[in-house]
C-alpha cells in the first residue's frame, strides 16, 4: 500500500469521468476545509494481509492528522502510485472499513466518489508535515 498524505486548508472536488465500470453513477461536488487527504493506492499483495494493512493505514492517517492539528480526514482512491493495482471491490471494502474505524475514533471522515476521476482543487500550506508519503 502506498499513501500520499496532504494537509489541505481546502480540498474541493467534482466528479468528472467514471473510471471504473460497474460503479454507481454519481455527480458530486464538495469542498472540505482543514483536512488531511489520503491519496491511497492499494496493491495486489495488500489483499493477503488486508487487516494489518488497514490498521497501518489508519495509524498513519491519525498520526498525520494530529501533526497537522485536524480531526478531518478524506480517503481518496488514487491508483496512480504504482503499476500494480488491487482488486476494486476489496479496495472499496477497505475504504469503507477504514472510514468506519476513523469515525468511531472521533475523526470526521469522508470518501471521494470511488471509481471516478475528479476535478480537484487543493490549497495546501508549505510546512514540513503538510506532505507525507508512506509505503507499507
Amino acid at each position: 500500500m502506498r499513501v500520499l498524505m496532504l494537509y489541505a486548508d481546502r480540498f474541493a472536488y467534482k466528479t468528472s469521468v467514471k473510471g471504473l465500470e460497474g460503479t454507481q453513477d454519481v455527480q458530486e461536488e464538495k469542498a472540505i476545509e482543514k483536512a488531511l487527504v489520503g491519496f491511497i493506492h492499494v496493491e495486489p499483495q495488500d489483499e493477503e494481509n488486508l487487516s494489518s494493512k488497514e490498521t497501518k493505514l489508519i495509524k498513519n492517517l491519525k498520526w498525520a492528522a494530529r501533526k497537522n492539528e485536524t480531526n478531518v480526514i478524506v480517503l481518496h482512491s488514487f491508483a496512480h502510485l504504482s503499476e500494480a493495482k488491487g482488486d476494486p471491490e476489496i479496495t472499496k471494502k477497505l475504504f469503507d472499513s477504514a472510514q468506519e474505524r476513523l469515525q468511531n475514533a472521533g475523526y470526521e471522515t469522508y470518501q471521494t466518489p470511488f471509481g471516478y476521476f475528479l476535478d480537484i482543487d487543493v490549497q495546501a500550506p508549505g510546512h514540513s508535515f503538510a506532505r507525507l508519503f508512506k509505503e507499507f
